[in-house]
């Protein structure tokens, strides 16, 4: 008869351990055609629910405690909140007309909306949604990014072609930094040193120091075989360590790796048609990219570069976050 030794029960449960599955993430994506949002189990990669919102979804952020989600329903002129345990709306906050994307400072308190219709930023307080500010920005603000330490906001304007930054306490703008045509994106590098604004139809990425104010480095792309006109960077998302940025390039169809201390595009990602946003899940292991054009997600290994499977969402995917 086997004996059954202490050591022989630390191997299997060493085993057990490494057989269970890792803790899921929650994939959430907005379609904009179909007024919903796709709710995804990052394990299984499936549908757990279908969330219906306002009229056009766009931009989504998180609160700091990852227990509500905020939703901008551009044509309905609010922010759906939803609950991200039970996955209900739980109310709905007046966002100012138009509402593309917005950003939650990091103590959870105020939230930053980009009203692109009118050209200005509504400043929200988040438990009350009282509003605390509207800030006259450039023509179609559309960016927002509020800086790690929570001393200004960056909002872009798509006709303008300028990323402003906001006193965050004074609620006044205090730089106008020209960038190229149509900026999409603002997004903080991981220590918060640098700014990173995406032109779209500049076709490139604008490096600003938030301290100075200027452009430090103006990144471009080149792909073999595709017209420089179908490259138009929109999302950009760093990895954890803040060493890679992935820049997703709109009708060409890729993403963009980019090293950031260097500043050199290292590949590019083959994905699905017109990719607009993406997000990192909580280990960052995989990247996620929202396909505009055939309603759908990719899924990238960070650590390989490769596309690894793709999963149907709704209608138009436009903005796309990771609840770990």
């Amino acid at each position: 008869m086997m004996r059954f030794t202490a050591a022989a029960a630390v191997a299997v449960a060493v085993v057990s351990a490494d057989a269970r599955p890792s803790r899921a993430d929650t994939i959430f994506v907005s379609n904009e055609k179909d007024n919903t949002v796709t709710v995804i189990d990052s394990n299984t990669l499936k549908v757990v629910k279908t969330i219906e919102t306002g009229a056009r979804p766009r931009g989504m952020a998180f609160s700091p405690d990852f227990k509500e989600l905020f939703i901008c329903a551009g044509d309905d002129n609010r922010l759906d909140v939803v609950d991200t345990e039970t996955l209900e709306i739980t109310r709905t906050l007046e966002s100012g007309p138009d509402p593309e994307l917005l950003d939650v400072d990091p103590t959870g308190q105020r939230i930053y909306i980009a009203n692109e219709d009118e050209g200005y930023v509504t400043v929200l307080e988040r438990e009350s949604g009282k509003v605390l500010a509207e800030i006259p920005v450039g023509v179609e603000p559309e960016g927002m990014a509020v800086s790690p330490d929570n001393k200004f906001t960056v909002a872009t304007s798509e006709q303008t072609s300028m990323a402003h930054f906001i006193d965050n306490e004074t609620f006044k703008v205090t730089a106008n930094v020209l960038v190229d045509t149509r900026p999409r994106v603002a997004e903080f590098t991981r220590d918060g040193k640098l700014v990173w604004v995406s032109a779209e139809i500049g076709g490139t990425v604008a490096v600003i120091d938030p301290v100075t104010r200027k452009i430090v480095k103006k990144l471009a792309f080149e792909i073999a075989g595709v017209r420089k006109e179908l490259i138009q960077p929109v999302g950009v998302r760093f990895t954890k360590d803040g060493k890679t940025a992935f820049v997703a390039l709109g009708p060409a169809n890729r993403v963009a790796v980019v090293d950031v201390p260097t500043y050199a595009v290292k590949s590019y990602i083959l994905v699905g048609q017109r990719p607009w946003h993406m997000a990192l899940s909580a280990d960052g292991t995989k990247l996620y990219v929202a396909n505009g054009l055939t309603n759908d997600m990719t899924i990238v290994d960070v650590a390989t570069l490769k596309p690894e499977k793709t999963v149907a969402v709704g209608r138009l995917p436009w903005g796309i976050v990771v609840k770990p």
